[in-house]
């Protein structure tokens, strides 16, 4: 294993230590280097741009690849480990809107024992900070069913590292959230009295109040419990404004709003941003109303915002297109450039803004078409 790997990991350990700026770049010179040598797209593509890790005067100026790409094109780097085979352990899928697979986003990844080592101090930082073990459980599909789900699999390593005998997975990807589990598991906790991590994406948490309202049901959750939503309602029919979907969380399961933390993250990248509200109580956490809140990026994972039309960099403050500097994808592209759009703080704390309207941005257009006019 190389040397700046071996740093690296030892920050995906201890995310409390910071990293300076120069650790940051040092190490994303070396994946960069690693990225170019190793991925035949990707490194055709930075060729052609001039880009390479002798050129780049700084890790602002790698390439990022368009999330888009990685529908159409073979990202896989491949990991520097002694034990590295030539093919990915496991391929992730992005949800899709259609059942052709050529819609789907595949992010290949070459160790899982990596990205649990990427998730899960993180995850424990904002959703399990005493850590303690706990109950989980998740209106997800356990990943032995899908396993190409990077959410599923993040959360079984939650459940691994914290979950109590009575954690469980409380959906099917068919058939959806099991309500009358849910309720069976709800009603348990309250029993006991211990507290609990609800994990789901939020389309499953109205999938959910859908059927408790239905059914009259209503938990009160023991105190210090708390829940994870993420992702949006991108191809759903039934979309839900954020603060009426925590309000009816918080009534429903008899959760303060100040419990329900927002995860962002994506498939094509294996470090996640949270909302801070259990790791930073106070005015920058529980105490910010819904719609201030701010998330946080590990220490491995910058973010530059970029002019949708030109890609140029923007002042701190402005709304542009989001592009991630994502250490923890040594094992594809670690510069991924998405259709989000956000502003940083001038505490780091990333904004989000909702998607870019319309078509696919013109910056993004015209990187996926130099990527694909690249390729031999």
């Amino acid at each position: 294993m190389p040397e700046w790997l071996g740093r690296l990991r030892a920050h995906f350990r201890n995310p409390d230590q910071g990293m300076s700026p120069g650790e940051f770049e040092s190490l994303a010179r070396a994946v960069f280097e690693h990225q170019v040598g190793s991925n035949p797209a990707y490194g055709a593509y930075c060729r052609s741009l001039g880009l390479l890790p002798d050129t780049v005067a700084s890790w602002t100026e790698i390439p990022p690849v368009p999330a888009s790409a990685f529908k159409s094109l073979d990202l896989f780097s491949g990991t520097p480990l002694a034990t590295a085979v030539g093919e990915p352990e496991v391929v992730f899928e992005t949800s899709g809107t259609s059942r052709g697979r050529e819609l789907r986003g595949r992010h290949p990844v070459a160790s899982l024992e990596l990205y649990r080592e990427a998730s899960m101090p993180w995850f424990g930082r904002h959703l399990v900070p005493e850590d303690q073990p706990l109950t989980i459980l998740s209106l997800l599909p356990a990943p032995d069913v899908v396993p190409s789900s990077s959410l599923s699999r993040m959360a079984a390593f939650a459940v691994e590292a914290w979950g109590g005998p009575d954690s469980r997975f409380l959906a099917d990807p068919d058939a959806g959230v099991d309500g009358p589990a849910v309720r069976e598991s709800l009603d348990r906790a309250q029993v006991d009295g211990e507290p609990i991590l609800l994990v789901g994406t939020a389309f499953a948490w109205v999938h959910w109040l859908e059927w408790a309202q239905a059914e009259g049901y209503e938990a009160r959750l023991p105190e210090g419990s708390r829940l994870m939503e993420t992702g949006g309602f991108k191809g759903r029919s039934r979309v839900v404004p954020r603060v009426e979907l925590y309000r009816g969380l918080e009534a429903s399961l008899g959760l303060p709003l100040d419990r329900i933390v927002n995860e962002y993250g994506m498939t094509e990248l294996l470090s996640q941003l949270y909302e801070p509200v259990l790791a930073e109580p106070g005015p920058t956490g529980g105490a910010t109303p819904v719609e201030g809140r701010s998330h946080r990026a590990p220490p491995w994972l910058e973010i530059q915002v970029l002019a949708p039309e030109t890609l140029d960099p923007l002042p701190q403050g402005e709304v542009g297109l989001l592009s991630f500097m994502d250490l923890a994808n040594v094992g594809s592209v670690s510069a991924v450039l998405t259709e989000d759009l956000g502003r940083v703080d001038a505490q780091g704390g990333l904004h989000l803004q909702g998607r870019a309207p319309g078509a696919e941005p013109r910056g993004c257009s015209l990187a996926l078409e130099g990527m694909l006019e690249a390729q031999p």
